[in-house]
């Protein structure tokens, strides 16, 4: 139902503008208030709702605006902001916004739910096609740049983590195009 909310707020009426969800930039968050963007942008997998306020992540925020279902604003002094203004914001914050945009990006349109991750430089929690909200997602994704090495003591770290959490470790591998290529990990036994 929630979808078809959503679907209804972005489809053109003959010749009408497209309704988009509002949504405010803060200091380090996006936010939407109004009742019925929360519950279709919810319900689809997107933010976190707190206080019957849904908090967007950055790269959340970004694909939002690009596929063009919300329209993101600034409180003071009141502003619409395109999408080079938001990633400048965001990039102030994370070094690495643009890369983990890319690589959710990539990921939602795959069609997977793609939720943060949870520590330990863990991007990302992926959820399979048509389980989110079914349990736990089954995945975790970090996120590797070209040229950006990592040491194995750093990855076999995130290796333990993510299995002891009871995960599979999914490598998200970034080439200077922005092409991404996704590996698997399992257990690494040297003797």
């Amino acid at each position: 139902m929630a979808s078809e909310q959503l679907e209804k707020m972005t489809k053109t009426n003959e010749g009408s503008e497209q309704k988009k969800v509002e949504a405010v930039l803060t200091e380090k968050e996006v936010t939407v208030s109004k009742q019925s963007g929360v519950d279709a942008l919810s319900s689809r997998g997107y933010g976190v709702v707190e206080k019957g306020k849904l908090k967007l992540a950055f790269f959340e925020t970004l694909f939002l605006l690009d596929k063009g279902l919300i329209e993101v604003r600034r409180k003071k002094p009141k502003k619409t902001l395109g999408f080079q203004e938001i990633l400048q914001h965001f990039r102030a914050l994370d070094d690495n916004a643009w890369a983990k945009y890319l690589i959710y990006r990539d990921l939602r349109s795959r069609g997977y739910v793609v939720r943060d991750g949870f520590g330990l430089g863990v991007d990302f929690r992926l959820y399979e096609r048509g389980e989110y909200g079914k349990g736990t997602a089954k995945y975790v994704v970090y996120g590797v740049q070209e040229g950006k090495p990592i040491s194995m003591e750093e990855l076999a770290r995130v290796h333990r983590y993510v299995q002891g959490s009871k995960k599979r470790l999914i490598l998200a591998v970034l080439n200077r195009r922005g092409e991404v290529v996704y590996y698997s990990m399992s257990q690494l036994m040297m003797k």
